[in-house]
C-alpha cells in the first residue's frame, strides 16, 4: 500500500544541547494529521455494542434522549456494519443482540428500545462487559470493535473496584475492543470513565444535561465510521539509557531500546499532538545521542506494508557546557505543548484536591505550575496569558466549587490533552 500524500508528521525538539552532568530532560513534540477519508479507499466496517444505564435516575428526558440517540446511531450503519444494544440497572438485559446491520435488524431495534424504562441500580461493570461480549463474538478482523458504556451515576453493583475494571479495559483492547465513555449529569465518576476510556482505546465525553447526549454519540459514532488508520503508533529508538516518557496521557510500552506510544485509531484529517520527555544520561562535552521517530499502523496508511512506518524522524543532541545550555534558543511551539499539557494536568489534580475540601492543596498545585511556566515563558504572549489564567483560577478552586463546574473543568483538560476540543471532538486539520 501506498502511504497517503496528504499524511503529515513532524517531530520536533524543544533543545539541541545538554548537560554532561546534569541529567538534562527534554521535550519532544510529535505531530501527526491523518490521511483525508476518499472513496478510493472503502471505510473498515464498525461492530458497535451501546451500552445504555437505565438505572431510576436516567428516567425522563435523559433515557429518553439516549434511546433516540441510539436509534440516530445506528441508522447511519450499512449492511457491512454489525451492532448490538445492552441495557442495565441491577439487571442486564441484551435488547440486541450482535447482528448485521440490516434495515430490518435496525426496525427492529428501534422497536425494542422503545420499551425500555428506567429502573434499579447501577450494574455498570457487568453491562459494559455484556456489551464488550456482544462485540467479541463477531470481531471485525480487519474492521472497528467498539463499546460505547452511557451511564449517569455510580458503579454501585457487582463490580466496583477501579482497578479491576480498567484491567477489563486493557485486556479487551488486547483482544482488538475498545470503550468509549458518556457520563451524564453531576453524579457519574469522571475518574473511572476516563481511565476506561484511556486503557480501553476509546473516548471519554462529559455531557452537562440530556439534550447534549444526542450530540456526544453521534459525534462518537461519526469519528468510528470515518476511520482511516487503525491502531496508530509511534516508535522511538534510543540508547538504553535514555529515559523516555509520555507526558500526553497515551499507552506507552518499551522492548530493549525501543519505545511504542499508542494513539489508537485516527479519523479523517485528524490532529494529534505527543509530547514526550527525554532524560539523558551523563556524557562528554561535544559528544553526540540521538533518537529515531517513526510512524506506524496496523494497516500501512503511513507507510508501505502491514505495520510500515512513515519516513523517520531523526534527532540529535550534543553535550555541552553549561554556558551554552543556558544561552541555547527554544522552541516556543514545543514549550507551549509542554505548558498546556502540566497546567491541564494541573486543573484536574486541583479539581479533585477541591472536590476533597482541600483548598489550600488545589490552590497550591496551581500556583507551583505557574511559576515553573513563568521561569521560561519569558515574553511569549501565549505563555504568559497561560500563566494569568492559571493564577485566576487558584481564587475559584480556593473555595467550594459546584460539582458542574469541577467536570466542566476536568473534561476540558482531559480532552486538551488528548488533542480534542472541549467537547470531546477530535481536531481536525485547518
Amino acid at each position: 500500500m501506498t502511504p497517503r500524500t496528504d499524511t503529515t508528521f513532524s517531530v520536533r525538539p524543544d533543545r539541541h544541547l545538554i548537560r554532561p552532568n546534569g541529567h538534562s530532560q527534554r521535550f519532544l513534540l510529535a505531530r501527526v494529521t491523518a490521511p483525508r477519508a476518499t472513496t478510493e479507499r472503502p471505510r473498515p466496517p464498525v461492530n458497535l455494542a451501546i451500552v445504555l444505564d437505565r438505572s431510576g435516575s436516567m428516567s425522563g428526558d435523559k433515557l429518553r434522549v439516549a434511546k433516540t440517540a441510539v436509534e440516530e446511531a445506528i441508522a447511519r450503519l450499512q449492511p457491512e456494519d454489525r451492532f448490538s444494544v445492552v441495557v442495565y440497572d441491577d439487571v442486564v438485559d441484551v435488547v440486541i443482540e450482535s447482528t448485521s446491520a440490516s434495515a430490518e435488524a435496525r426496525r427492529g431495534a428501534v422497536e425494542r428500545l422503545r420499551t425500555i424504562e428506567a429502573r434499579g441500580s447501577t450494574n455498570l461493570g457487568e453491562g459494559w462487559l455484556r456489551g464488550c461480549e456482544q462485540v467479541a463474538r463477531a470481531l471485525a478482523e480487519q474492521g472497528i470493535n467498539r463499546c460505547l458504556l452511557l451511564t449517569d451515576g455510580l458503579a454501585n453493583v457487582g463490580i466496583t473496584d477501579h482497578e479491576q475494571l480498567a484491567r477489563h479495559a486493557a485486556e479487551l483492547r488486547a483482544r482488538g475492543v475498545s470503550t468509549s465513555t458518556f457520563g451524564v449529569g453531576n453524579d457519574f465518576d469522571e475518574r473511572l470513565l476516563q481511565e476506561l476510556a484511556d486503557v480501553g482505546g476509546g473516548h471519554f465525553y462529559y455531557i452537562a444535561d440530556a439534550p447534549q447526549i444526542r450530540d456526544a454519540i453521534t459525534s462518537e459514532v461519526g469519528e468510528t465510521l470515518e476511520v482511516v488508520a487503525r491502531d496508530v503508533t509511534l516508535e522511538i529508538t534510543a540508547r538504553d539509557d535514555i529515559r523516555i516518557d509520555p507526558i500526553s496521557p497515551y499507552k506507552a510500552a518499551a522492548a530493549g531500546n525501543r519505545t511504542f506510544v499508542s494513539l489508537g485509531d485516527l479519523v479523517s484529517e485528524q490532529v494529534v499532538e505527543v509530547v514526550l520527555r527525554l532524560s539523558f544520561p551523563f556524557g562528554l562535552v561535544g559528544r553526540e545521542t540521538g533518537a529515531i521517530v517513526a510512524l506506524a499502523d496496523r494497516d500501512g496508511v503511513f507507510g508501505p506494508g502491514g505495520m510500515g512506518a512513515a519516513e523517520a524522524a531523526r534527532l540529535t543532541w550534543t553535550y555541552a557546557d553549561d554556558r551554552a545550555n543556558d544561552e541555547q534558543p527554544r522552541d516556543r511551539d514545543v514549550d507551549r505543548a509542554v505548558a498546556h499539557l502540566f497546567a491541564a494536568r494541573a486543573r484536574q489534580e486541583a479539581v479533585q484536591r477541591n472536590r476533597v475540601g482541600d483548598y489550600a492543596g488545589a490552590r497550591h498545585i496551581l500556583d507551583a505550575t505557574a511559576a515553573r511556566i513563568r521561569e521560561y515563558a519569558g515574553s511569549d504572549p501565549e505563555l504568559r496569558s497561560l500563566v494569568d489564567a492559571l493564577i485566576q483560577e487558584e481564587v475559584v478552586l480556593a473555595a467550594p466549587m459546584a460539582e458542574p463546574s469541577r467536570k466542566r473543568m476536568y473534561a476540558a483538560s482531559a480532552n486538551l490533552m488528548r488533542s480534542r476540543d472541549a467537547s470531546g471532538r477530535s481536531v481536525k486539520r485547518a
